[in-house]
Formats: C-alpha cells, sequence, structure tokens
C-alpha cells in the first residue's frame, strides 16, 4: 500500500511527547521525513529513534518556542535547512496550560500562555507559508481544544487561545487557500498521555462520562486526523476543525 506522504516534510512542533509525538511518528510512518522540534534533547532524540527505527526520516531541533519573532524565525530556518529548503506540512502543536483560575492568573503567566500559544505558531506560519506558496502549495494543521467551544471552570487562558487558534484557521485558510496552501485544525478531547499511571483514575475520564465514546482518547487518535489533514484525501478540506473528542462537544451528554 503506498504511503500517503510519500516525498513530503513535515515539521511538528512541541513534538516530544504525548500528541505531538503521535503526530511525528504518524507522519513519518505515511513516508514524510520530519523534523520533531522540542525543549528536551533526551526526548527528541527517542522520538527521532523511534522513527528511525520503523524504518522513517526524522531530524530533531532544539526549540524554545516563547512567543518571540525570532524564535519561531530560528526554527523555520533550521527546519527548512535540515529539510532540503522546504517544509510542506507545518503542524502547530506546542502549547502550555496552565490549572489556573481568572483571579490566580497574573499578568507574566498570560503573556507566557499567549507567547507559546498563539504568537509562537503564529510567526512560525508566517515564516513558513510564503516558501509553500512558492513551491506550489503546502499545509497547515493547527491544534485546537475541544475547551474552545465547551467551557470549563478551570482553564480560561488556555480556552481562549485555543479558541484564537481555531479563528486562525477560518482565517488562514481565507488567506493562503487560493494560494495552494491549506489551512485546517484538529480540536481534540480528553487525551490521557500513553505515560499516565494506569494505576490512578485520570481526572479526564469524568468528563467523558455519558459520551458516545465514554472514556478518554489516545494520542494516536489525533495523529490519525492530522495525517488525513495533511494526505491528499484532505484536498478539498479548508478552514475546517476536527472535532476528535469521543462526541464531548457534539452530542448531549447522558448522565451516569
Amino acid at each position: 500500500m503506498a504511503q500517503r506522504l510519500q516525498g513530503r516534510t513535515a515539521l511538528v512542533t512541541g513534538s516530544t511527547s504525548n500528541i505531538g509525538r503521535a503526530i511525528a511518528v504518524a507522519l513519518a510512518k505515511e513516508g514524510a521525513h520530519v523534523v520533531v522540534s522540542g525543549r528536551d534533547d533526551a526526548r527528541g532524540a527517542a522520538v527521532v529513534g523511534q522513527i528511525c527505527e520503523d524504518g522513517g526520516r526524522a531530524d530533531f531541533v532544539r526549540a524554545d518556542l516563547d512567543g518571540t519573532a525570532a524564535a519561531s524565525r530560528a526554527l523555520a530556518e533550521q527546519a527548512q535547512d535540515l529539510l532540503h529548503g522546504r517544509v510542506d506540512i507545518l503542524v502547530n502543536n506546542v502549547g502550555i496550560y496552565p490549572p489556573a483560575t481568572t483571579p490566580t492568573t497574573d499578568e507574566e503567566t498570560f503573556d507566557r500562555v499567549y507567547g507559546v500559544n498563539v504568537k509562537a505558531p503564529f510567526f512560525l506560519t508566517q515564516a513558513l507559508v510564503p516558501a509553500m506558496i512558492s513551491a506550489g502549495g503546502g499545509v497547515v494543521i493547527n491544534l485546537g481544544s475541544w475547551i474552545a467551544r465547551l467551557a470549563v471552570p478551570v482553564g480560561a487562558l488556555y480556552s481562549s487561545t485555543k479558541g484564537a487558534m481555531e479563528t486562525l484557521t477560518r482565517a488562514w485558510a481565507a488567506e493562503f487557500g487560493p494560494q495552494g496552501v491549506r489551512v485546517n485544525a484538529v480540536s481534540p478531547g480528553v487525551v490521557v498521555s500513553p505515560d499516565w499511571d494506569t494505576a490512578t483514575d485520570h481526572p479526564g475520564e469524568v468528563m467523558m462520562r455519558g459520551t458516545p465514546a465514554g472514556r478518554s482518547g489516545h494520542p494516536d487518535a489525533i495523529a490519525a486526523a492530522a495525517v488525513y489533514l495533511a494526505s491528499d484525501d484532505a484536498a478539498f478540506v479548508h478552514g475546517t476543525v476536527i472535532d476528535v473528542d469521543g462526541g464531548r462537544t457534539g452530542v448531549a451528554v447522558v448522565a451516569v
């Protein structure tokens, strides 16, 4: 069976663990040469090692995407150098979630969360999309969140950043789509990291009670959606946010 992303290149931010790691591995399995990025050298090397052991191609770039344009441009330049001048697929996955309420959020935290979750992907997209256009096309995939549309009591700051990314998805689709660059997003629901201790209950499981899935999701489910959006199977898909959340946002929850 032919690999859907054979001959293409990809950069996945925040891809040394959890959802980002799953996306990087999945893109590589479909034939893409992937640049893994994050702040942890050891974790980055482990992801690259996994991909290479499976017969894929990957490189690691250490990046601290703090929201400055300089940090995003530096990552873009390093990724382009490793990928022979072009990035066909950009996955804006990096994000941080401070478990703070509005009264307990200080200005430093506010700026840091918006810097990582919104400014960093904004300037990274700004740095990479022009080359995609010149090359004849490309794909940008953003990561949203189910709590951008179904509010929870803790996480106003984080959910607002994900709402911003979902809005940018539609705006960029309008801006770049006519020039050959497709922009879409995946909105994960409650996802449990494979590193979670299975001997203890994950707090997100409570939120999934009464949903069609009835349980939390695995990072591979998000990765599968990202592969679809990156591939030609989604050639007619623009400005869409795909909910991969076990039905949490789209279906009435039945009390159990």
